[in-house]
Order: C-alpha cells, then sequence, then structure tokens
C-alpha cells in the first residue's frame, strides 16, 4: 500500500477509528450540499429524530435545478420549485448557512466552495455529488457520496470508507497551444479508462501540473471520478496559497502562516511509496473530442473515430453500441461533425478562465447559423467578474446567449435540454446516452475554446486554426 503520500498523510489525520467491518470511520470536515440529494436525507434524519452534529460544518447552494434564464421565483417548474423550498427550510431549520439565488456567492457547489476558501489543503471534503473530486486541486481529499451518506454526514460528520490505494499520474513538459487542462484529463482518461481509476485515489503532478492555475487543476481533478477513481488531487504550493489568500473564508494574520506551514507538511514526501505510477508527455497530448458514449471514448481533433479492430477487446462492444448511437462510423474523422448546440459552463469548465478562453475566441467572429450556443457562469461572482471585464459583451455581439449561474445543460435538470437527436459541443463531464435531457440527444465534450471553436464554424473543428 502507499505510504508517505498526501492522501495518507489527510486520511490518518482524519480517521476516527476502524469499524468492525475493516472500514475506517472518517472525520469529514467540509460538507456541501444542494437541492437534489439533500432534501431525503434530512427526512431520514426527521425519521430517526436526529439533528445535524455541526451544521457549522455544512453549506449549502442551489446549483443543479435552477433555470438560467428567468430565475424569478416560483420557478416555472413546479417540482424544481419544491426542490429548492425544502433546502431553505432544511437550512434554516437546522441553523446551515445556504448561499441562495441574489446573494452574490450562488453557484455550483463545486464553484463556490473554492471561490469563497472554504475549501483547502488537508481537508476532507464530501458532497452529494459525484464530482466533488474537484475540490483535490487545493491538496484536499474529497468524495462525492449518495444519499444515504449524506444523512449520516449531517448526523454524525463522518463516513465509513475502505481506504483507496494511490496512483501517481505524471504529466510532464509544456501543452502546446490550444490544448488545456480539459485536454489533459481527457487524455488521461483515454489512455487509462473509465474504469482504469476504480479503487485508486489519482494523484495528479509532475512539471505540467505545477504550471497549472488552480482553475486548471481543479477542471483535472472534477474528471478524476469520470476515470473510475473515487478522488484525485494536486500537492498544495505556491499557487494555491496565492488562490486562497484574503478569500473570505481563509485564515487571516498570523493563522494564514501557520496555515502554509501546515500545508507544506502534508504533501506527498519525496520518499513517498506509490501502488501505481504512470507518466505522460505533454507535448504528446491534443485538443481532445469525445466521440462515443464515455468519457473514455476520446480522440484527438485530428483523429479518426476508431474501428474496433484498433480497440482492446474489453472496448469493443460498448464501441458498437457508440457507433449506433452517435451516428458516427468507424475510420470518420471527427473534425466536420455537424453540431446543433453549444454549451460552455459546468463545475467542470464555468470559471472565469474557461470563460476568457472561450471568448478569444468568440471575439470578433459570429456563431454560425441556426447553431443555438449559449455560456453559462458557474457562480455569481463568475457572472460578475465576467461582465466587469466585458466578456458578457464579446459572448453577445459574436451570437451566444449569455445566462445566469447554475448547472444548466450538464445534466438538464432544469429548462436547459438537448431536443430529439440534436447533437452538442459541451464543455462539461458527461457524454452518457440522454445526458443532457434528451433520451436520444448526443454530447461531444471538448474545452471551453474548442466548443466556441464549434459555434463558429458550426461542426467540430480545431481550435488551433482560430488561434
Amino acid at each position: 500500500m502507499s505510504k508517505g503520500t498526501l492522501f495518507d498523510k489527510v486520511w490518518e489525520l482524519h480517521t476516527v477509528g476502524t469499524l468492525p467491518s475493516g472500514l475506517t470511520q472518517l472525520f469529514i470536515g467540509l460538507h456541501l450540499i444542494h437541492e437534489v440529494t439533500s432534501p431525503q436525507a434530512f427526512a431520514m434524519l426527521k425519521e430517526r429524530d436526529l439533528k445535524v452534529l455541526f451544521p457549522q460544518r455544512t453549506i449549502a447552494t442551489v446549483d443543479h435545478i435552477v433555470p438560467t434564464e428567468n430565475q424569478a421565483r416560483p420557478f416555472v417548474d413546479s417540482m424544481a420549485e419544491e426542490m429548492i423550498q425544502a433546502l431553505e427550510k432544511s437550512c434554516q431549520e437546522n441553523d446551515i448557512t445556504f448561499y441562495n439565488i441574489g446573494s452574490g456567492n450562488q453557484g455550483i457547489v463545486h464553484v463556490i466552495a473554492p471561490e469563497l476558501g472554504l475549501t483547502q489543503p488537508g481537508m476532507t471534503i464530501a458532497c452529494g455529488d459525484s464530482h466533488t473530486s474537484s475540490h483535490g486541486a487545493f491538496g484536499a481529499i474529497a468524495f462525492g457520496i449518495g444519499t444515504s451518506q449524506v444523512r449520516d454526514v449531517l448526523a454524525s460528520q463522518t463516513l465509513s470508507l475502505s481506504k483507496l490505494k494511490v496512483r501517481k499520474i505524471e504529466v510532464n513538459g509544456n501543452l502546446k497551444p490550444g490544448v488545456y487542462a480539459k485536454d489533459v484529463i481527457l487524455h488521461i482518461i483515454r489512455t487509462l479508462g473509465v474504469k482504469g481509476g476504480v479503487g485508486y485515489a489519482y494523484e495528479f503532478a509532475g512539471t505540467t501540473f505545477t504550471q497549472m492555475n488552480m482553475e486548471e487543476r481543479m477542471t483535472v481533478c472534477n474528471m478524476a471520478i469520470e476515470g473510475g477513481a473515487r478522488c484525485g488531487y494536486v500537492n498544495p504550493d505556491q499557487i494555491t496559497y496565492d488562490y486562497l489568500q484574503n478569500r473570505d473564508f481563509a485564515p487571516k494574520g498570523a493563522d494564514w502562516e501557520k496555515a502554509i506551514a501546515w500545508w507544506e507538511s502534508l504533501s506527498s514526501n519525496a520518499d513517498a511509496e506509490y501502488d501505481d505510477i504512470v507518466v505522460f508527455n505533454a507535448e504528446d497530448i491534443p485538443p481532445t473530442v469525445t466521440w462515443g458514449i464515455t468519457p473514455g471514448q476520446g480522440i484527438g481533433v485530428d483523429e479518426k473515430v476508431p474501428t474496433a479492430a484498433e480497440l482492446l477487446e474489453e472496448d469493443r462492444f460498448i464501441a458498437e453500441e457508440a457507433y449506433r448511437y452517435m451516428d458516427l462510423y468507424p475510420g470518420q474523422p471527427i473534425q466536420g461533425t455537424k453540431i446543433d448546440v453549444c454549451f460552455i459552463g459546468s463545475c467542470t469548465n464555468g470559471r472565469i478562465s474557461d470563460l476568457r478562453e472561450a471568448a478569444k475566441i468568440a471575439q470578433g467572429r459570429q456563431v454560425a447559423k441556426g447553431i443555438k450556443a449559449f455560456v453559462v457562469p458557474g457562480s455569481e461572482r463568475v457572472k460578475k467578474e465576467a461582465e466587469a471585464e466585458g466578456l458578457d459583451k464579446i459572448f453577445q455581439a459574436a451570437g451566444f446567449e449569455w445566462r445566469e449561474p447554475g448547472c444548466s445543460m450538464c445534466l438538464a435538470m432544469n429548462p436547459d435540454k438537448l431536443q430529439g437527436r440534436q447533437i452538442s459541443a459541451s464543455s462539461s463531464n458527461r457524454n452518457f446516452k440522454g445526458r443532457q435531457g434528451s433520451s436520444s440527444g448526443r454530447t461531444l465534450l471538448m474545452s471551453p475554446a474548442m466548443v466556441a471553436t464549434a459555434a463558429i464554424k458550426g461542426e467540430i473543428a480545431d481550435v488551433r486554426e482560430l488561434l
């Protein structure tokens, strides 16, 4: 087993005890909740006459079901209105901080916690959302959990978990122009597979990651779960500290220097032992697009849809299903694939740096005729910052719609949905069947800059042509 890694250190520091089953009872430092997985959990507490043990360690926001066009209350969707009311009531009854629409801090849960400084190195973090792995970018161990586990954390501030193995994923070198953090993680998942990380925590290391800003690191850690890993993290460094300094909940004054000293001590030791190590060369990573129905079915933008013969035997069945569902044939170039909808946003790529990169492509250009293109900031703060920089005007001048914060079309639990067989270029994280709101809709994952390129061209195209 691994030894001396950040994961091992944080796990040990948060271990309450070992259960008779052999599972670890792990203390959770920060619990993030939203309107989708929490109502049932609060109901379970009431059934057992239990209270929230440490309400100050739980933070709530609303993101999945919020409309991004008209956010007037009550919501047009009565079920969405019911869900937000349930969260409002539960937070009020249990004295839980709730960042509601209009608070200035509402947004996608994995965007607001880092920007508020709630997410910090050395923490254990849990949320009823699979992309909680995003917070690992700060050197935290962050898990997505199910509704019954949300209940457990509310009631006991602990989880019972099996300790993971640790795989070190090194990426070294400089990314070429037009290649972004999204391409890095899609390339890793393409190589290791969607099940490659099962039973592992991924430690992302190497010179490519040390050069990335925090938002780029969050993008990579966000999709660790898509590669099967329960969590992914990057060791904290000066880039981490510079991002956190002066944030709302970051340590202040003398506590700041103490915090940095402690955070430094948590980094993986130089002689740390890993269960596995995989190394990539950054220069080998192209702008990447998914062609199929899993995030692992990705190819470079200048490549062709693989034939079954080019795939491992265990990948051929799902490939045949993907050919049929996506209406793509083996050997077909992915470049030139016509699209209908372009979505920029999500917890993967809805931060300010994502919008800046997409705006560079959009500036002075026009969305192709017949293409629905829209941009959804990840939070109210991101929206405010983008508007202060004039990004909203750039997008609107190019023909993009500028929306209110929310999860939007990433999973379409709101009015933003694909219709029928529409095909989308999306900066989100999952391309499963029906993921974006239509049972027959199709999704191609890529970086925000690549989505903007697709919007301009009306088809999948190489972002490098517009740089």
